[in-house]
């Protein structure tokens, strides 16, 4: 028994977190109805957890960051600037603890028979900053920025009620330099979440949000020049993410934060 022909492609643009919200949700009610469609969307879920597991990464062999920092250090000090432009050189320790950090995580997938080459290749595991990224980006380009578009909360609010199983704190923050342009449903990390659209002058903020536990603490991520917080609370995560100004973004979700305290 397999999946039906026009919805195979569908299923692992599923999985992928490829597809958006709208047939993401019509999939879901097919495979509600269709036991071959379910059967392929269980074995492809099955597969993408077998590859996450640690038993498919390999940790560093023993010695491996001492000769890959003696190598660091012997390819930046033959880049190194002359004596009048010592002053201009301070990337070392940036780079440095860049590669020690990476050491440690245990992430390597091939060695080079020169040190001085080193092939990375990326964890296996889905990267949602990634992901929060790309959905970012796509309801740019897409056209489809929000589903209900308005900068009244009474509207915004009420509009995802019936349509996801959580209330999303809305809140219009004009007076505060960020003021809300909408909303609309979008599937992340292989569930349905809540996006509500604010602007910062030029600049587009999604503020991504769905059921979960998340640290109240803000957490600052960059990924591919987009600036990303996430938080959590009352058994809500949230994730902002825009191109704006890490600063901004950050101001953002202090004033989202505190608004919607309680």
């Amino acid at each position: 028994m397999s999946a039906c022909d026009d919805k195979l492609l569908l299923l692992n643009a599923l999985a992928d977190g490829e597809l958006d919200a709208g047939h993401a949700l019509e999939l879901e009610a097919h495979m509600k109805t269709c036991p071959a469609c379910a059967q392929a969307w269980a074995n492809l879920v099955e597969v993408k957890q077998a590859l996450r597991s640690p038993a498919l990464t390999e940790g560093a062999p023993e010695g491996f960051r001492a000769r890959a920092l003696a190598a660091l250090d012997a390819a930046e000090a033959d880049e190194a600037p002359g004596p009048a432009r010592a002053p201009a050189a301070p990337s070392r320790p940036r780079r440095r603890f860049a590669l020690e950090t990476w050491i440690a995580g245990g992430a390597v997938t091939a060695l080079a028979a020169s040190l001085a080459v080193v092939t990375l290749m990326a964890p296996v595991a889905a990267d949602l900053p990634f992901e929060l990224v790309e959905g970012h980006v796509r309801s740019l380009q897409a056209a489809h920025l929000v589903d209900v578009a308005t900068s009244d909360r009474h509207t915004v609010k009420p509009w995802f009620d019936g349509k996801i199983d959580f209330a999303p704190p809305v809140v219009d923050l004009a007076a505060d330099g960020y003021p809300l342009a909408g909303g609309r449903l979008d599937y992340i990390d292989q569930k349905t979440a809540a996006a509500l659209v604010y602007r910062r002058r030029a600049h587009v903020i999604n503020l991504f949000i769905w059921p979960g536990q998340a640290p109240e603490q803000p957490q600052l991520i960059r990924r591919k020049g987009y600036a990303l917080v996430r938080w959590g609370r009352g058994g809500l995560v949230y994730w902002a993410v825009s191109d704006v100004d890490a600063g901004d973004l950050e101001g953002f979700q202090k004033i989202y934060a505190a608004r919607t305290a309680g």
